[in-house]
Parts: C-alpha cells; structure tokens; sequence
C-alpha cells in the first residue's frame, strides 16, 4: 500500500485524467481492478464501455476536477454494478471519518444527541410521513424473500431517502414534558435517493450518500433560539473549511404540492425570516422552492475558485409532528405538538468532501490530510529506523492520537527525487532520517512546500501535530 501511495503522483500522469473504471480502455473480455500497488488488468466479468463515451469523459475534466484529484490520491471509486453509489478507499475513508469526527465535537458543544436509525421501513410510514405520496418517484422499494409476493404490499418497503420518519419514532417512543425540549437528535447513517442515470456525477451526484442529519423537536417559543444556533454552527464549521462567502437564501411555500395550512406556513416562513434577520447578514428569497411539509433556509457557498455550492439546510416543519400525532406535555400539563427544525450542516457529506476537494485542489490542511507525514529514510540500512519513526509520530499506542504518517520502504532513489514525490503526493510533512538522526533519535523535517524546519525531536513533531490539528491548519 505504501509502495502504491508514493506512486500517485506518476501513475495518475500515465492514466486518462478520470475518476471510474470507464477511464480505462477494455476490449470485449477484459475489465479494469484497481489493486495496489500497481494497476492491473483482469480477465473476466466484462462491462460495456465505449471509446466515445471514453474521449467525451477525457475532454471534460481537468486536473482541478475532484474526480481527478480523487484518482491521483486513490480517495474514492465507482463501479457500474453499483451505479451511484461510492466506494470510499481507505485515503478517501480518512477523510471522511475526520468530517464526521469534526461534527461530532461540535455536537457535544450545542447540545446534540448521535443516533442509528433502521434503513428499511414498511411503506405505511411514508404513507403517514407523506414521502409516498410526495417523494415515491425518488425512493427505491424493497420486497423481502426470493418468494416474496409482489402484489403483497405488506411486505413492500422504502430504503429511506431521509431520516427524519425515524427520528420521531424515537420521539414518540415516550412521554415528553416541555422540561424535555428541546431535543436534538443527529444522524449520520446512508440515505438512498433515485436519482436519475445521466445526472449522476463523481461524489456530486449520487444515489447513496450520508448526511450530517439533525432534527430538533422544539416548542414554538424555541424556534428562533434553535435556529440561531443552526446558523451559528454553520459559522463555526465553515470558517474552520476556510471558504471565503457563503450566502442565505430564504425558500418558500411552493404552489402546489404542499401540506398543511397557509396559516402554518406563514407563521414558518416569519420565524425563518426573523432569525436570519438577527445574523446581521444579508440574504434573498426564493418563491416557491421550499419543499413540501414547510420553508427552509439554503446556504451557498463560494470556494476558493469563487463557484458556488448549495450545502447546508435549516428547516422549519410544522406539518410532520402533526402526522406522527407527536405530543408533549406543557407546564399546566396541557398537551402540545413540538415543532421540527431539520438540519444539515455539511449536507451531503459526499457532496462537501467534493467542494473541499476541488477548494484545497488536493493540497489538504493538515488535520483533513489522508497523508499527514512520510518519513524517507536516506539508505536501506536506516529503513527499519524509517519505520519505527513513522509508528511514533503516527500514535502506536492506543492511549495516544492517531495521525496518518507512513514510511517509504520504496526502492531507493536520488534523495531530492524520494522528497518531490512525497510533495506532489501531498504529504503534509517530510522527515528524512540518516545516521545522524538514528544516532540521536530524531528527524529532519521539512513541509509540502519545500520549507526546511530542521531537526526535531519525535515528541516535538507530534507536539507540532498536536497544535496543526486543534487549530484546523
């Protein structure tokens, strides 16, 4: 594996700039297998691909396109018996898990709760949340069994599109007291949406994806607070990303399709309003383009090209308490429906691990990094040294933090060429050990940009690490 990491960079010039096996020629009895630490060909299954689909993938990216960059540094790959759904390798899980470890920290900070929600549910539950008469075209059905009658809509299920059905199942599982609100539950399990076959694209345009999913059941008096603190954390998590703008955009009642009472909207539609007003910040109003159970507030990004991406969501639900009869005491014990703020930071994680991709151009700050450090030992006779170094900085032991740093156990070459590779393989730092820092138990250390630091001490680096990482350089 580590053999194959120091080659990204040459492999990715000699292969056609394109994430997906399509990229790669086959004739009628061959298909493409992606195994470290070289590329192969393989003779069996076969799967249709033609040259002009080919040439035509080839003229539309470019080396700043994420499907690119996510082949040069083995981050992520489709495959056509799984159309839409990613395979996150284990650079690209890397990352991923730091997103999701990242979100976490923030949730024990604004009051969030992580739960696991089923994947399957009968379709009587999107008949009461609405999802199967407003969103069945973008739902996969299930039936269970080889056997399984398919006129029996008993045994009919929906891989769910969203979490939001679950969370008030949960809810609803026990009694609640206005002293349990609000109560604000998380949510990172796959969602699965019908998107159509020629608009599927990279991580941009999936079938299979996860969210940073919330939902907070809250009181009426509770909105404005809770929504301020969604859009707070949006501040917080984005400002750590880097991006230089992001934008609020307000959307309303559509025309048709909706459910519920103008009244209700209105009054949802004004609480939206109210807290985007005490931002401070500008924003626009989109007529017409809220979804279908109430408004919401969409936020786009700009990245460091100045392209804009729609990612983050905050919305108000006054109409799924009411189909799930949710119910919670006040406190002269009357008995009240919450309402539903549902939110996403991130959105969809696949999606946002794009933007950021195509945002750092593959240069990732260090705590994001699938590659922290490499360490390139000067002679064969200093490689188990290179070795031991690389478990130190990375954390051998389980009490202390992880961090991503490999050894380069490659065949020996010119120094400044073993040092270049490790650059355009985007390794946030290089340390180079010889005799004189086996001797004394250290590494010289020098950064992706050709910056030299010197010789450090093991625990230095990692004291380095350490601050790189709190402070999301």
């Amino acid at each position: 594996m580590l053999r194959a990491a120091s080659r990204i960079s040459s492999i990715a010039r000699k292969t056609p700039k394109n994430i997906g096996l399509r990229a790669f020629p086959t004739t009628p009895c061959q298909s493409i297998l992606l195994q470290a630490p070289i590329v192969q060909l393989q003779r069996h299954a076969r799967f249709q691909s033609t040259s002009a689909e080919i040439k035509q993938v080839d003229r539309d990216l470019d080396p700043s396109d994420h499907r690119y960059i996510g082949k040069a540094q083995s981050l992520f790959m489709t495959h056509p018996y799984s159309p839409g759904s990613v395979f996150m390798l284990p650079h690209g899980t890397r990352i991923v898990h730091k997103l999701q470890e990242f979100l976490r920290s923030e949730y024990n900070k604004f009051g969030y709760q992580e739960v696991m929600t089923p994947l399957l549910y009968k379709k009587a539950l999107w008949e009461t949340s609405g999802h199967w008469q407003n969103y069945m075209d973008d739902m996969y059905m299930v039936h269970g069994g080889q056997k399984g009658n398919e006129m029996d809509e008993e045994g009919l299920f929906g891989l769910k599109p969203m979490n939001c059905p679950g969370h008030c199942l949960i809810f609803d599982s026990t009694p609640k007291s206005y002293r349990d609100l609000p109560i604000r539950l998380a949510d990172f399990s796959p969602l699965h949406r019908n998107e159509a076959s020629g608009a599927l694209s990279g991580l941009t345009r999936v079938r299979r994806f996860h969210q940073d999913d919330a939902h907070i059941f809250c009181t009426k008096d509770q909105i404005l607070p809770e929504i301020s603190s969604c859009l707070k954390f949006v501040e917080q998590v984005y400002t750590a990303f880097q991006f230089p703008q992001y934008d609020f955009t307000l959307s309303t009642r559509p025309k048709e399709g909706y459910i519920g009472s103008l009244e209700e909207w209105e009054s949802a539609e004004s609480a939206l309003q109210s807290a985007l007003d005490a931002t401070g910040k500008s924003w626009t109003i989109k007529n017409g383009d809220g979804a279908f159970y109430g408004p919401k507030i969409d936020i786009m990004i700009r990245d460091s090209a100045g392209r804009s991406h729609q990612t983050a969501t905050i919305q108000l639900d006054f109409q799924l308490p009411h189909r799930f009869n949710l119910r919670y005491s006040d406190e002269n014990d009357n008995i009240q429906t919450p309402v539903i703020v549902h939110r996403a930071i991130l959105g969809s994680i696949e999606r946002m691990m794009a933007i950021l991709i195509e945002h750092t151009g593959g240069k990732w700050p260090f705590w994001l990094s699938p590659r922290q450090g490499i360490v390139i030992p000067v002679a064969t006779q200093f490689m188990d040294y290179a070795q031991e170094a690389a478990k130190i900085l990375g954390g051998k032991e389980s009490n202390m933090p992880h961090y991503y740093v490999d050894a380069d156990t490659s065949p020996r070459d010119r120094l400044n060429k073993m040092i270049r590779r490790a650059q355009l393989d985007q390794y946030n730092y290089i340390f180079v050990v010889g005799q004189k820092e086996l001797d004394e138990q250290t590494v010289n250390v020098r950064t992706r940009k050709g910056q030299v630091l010197g010789t450090m001490s093991l625990d230095k680096v990692r004291a380095m690490f350490a601050k790189d990482n709190d402070n999301k350089q």
